[in-house]
């Protein structure tokens, strides 16, 4: 695959994430009462921004985890040797959980975290912050926060870049 668009640089990035801080603090009338957990890999790190800059605007350290889904995919057999990487080191029972991702493709991901999520306790609600909505739904999944709709093709690939991972922040339109 070939890098055919940058979508967001660097900078874009940052005021993407800024914004979804800011909407989450508007929509919650603060931070007190939530928690911030992401997907692994990219939307962990996405979370981890994203609950700095909440700490830099509600002076509000809001509790992060990473969630990891492979126990709950439905598309790939999960093997009983593969450790669950999830970090989450607090309890989500009362609270309203920030889940954050990258991309919102097809919405399994984001069933496959509920599930992982519900396991884990009952949180009072649950709301779903993603950089990039690419649009093709295979389930009723609605995200709270959008950094950027992104109407796709099924051809093409979205890639998202993070420095903590790829050294370099940005996101991409790949084609074959």
């Amino acid at each position: 695959m070939s890098e055919k668009t940058v979508v967001l640089d660097e900078a874009a990035m940052g005021r993407v994430i800024a914004r979804i801080s800011y909407e989450i603090i508007e929509k919650n009338r603060g931070a007190q009462s939530l928690c911030i957990v992401g997907i692994y890999t990219r939307g962990a790190q996405i979370a981890m921004r994203i609950a700095q800059k909440i700490l830099e605007v509600e002076g509000v350290k809001v509790q992060t985890g990473y969630l990891d889904i492979t126990p709950h995919r439905d598309d790939r057999p999960y093997a009983d040797a593969t450790p669950d990487r999830s970090q989450i080191p607090f309890d989500i029972q009362g609270k309203t959980v920030i889940l954050v991702d990258d991309v919102l493709y097809t919405g399994r991901t984001v069933r496959a975290a509920i599930d992982a999520l519900m396991q884990r306790g009952r949180p009072q609600k649950i709301q779903l912050a993603v950089l990039i909505d690419r649009g093709h739904r295979e389930l009723p999944i609605r995200p709270d926060f959008i950094g950027k709709n992104l109407p796709t093709s099924k051809e093409e690939r979205i890639a998202v870049m993070v420095k903590e991972i790829d050294g370099v922040d940005k996101i991409a339109i790949l084609s074959k």
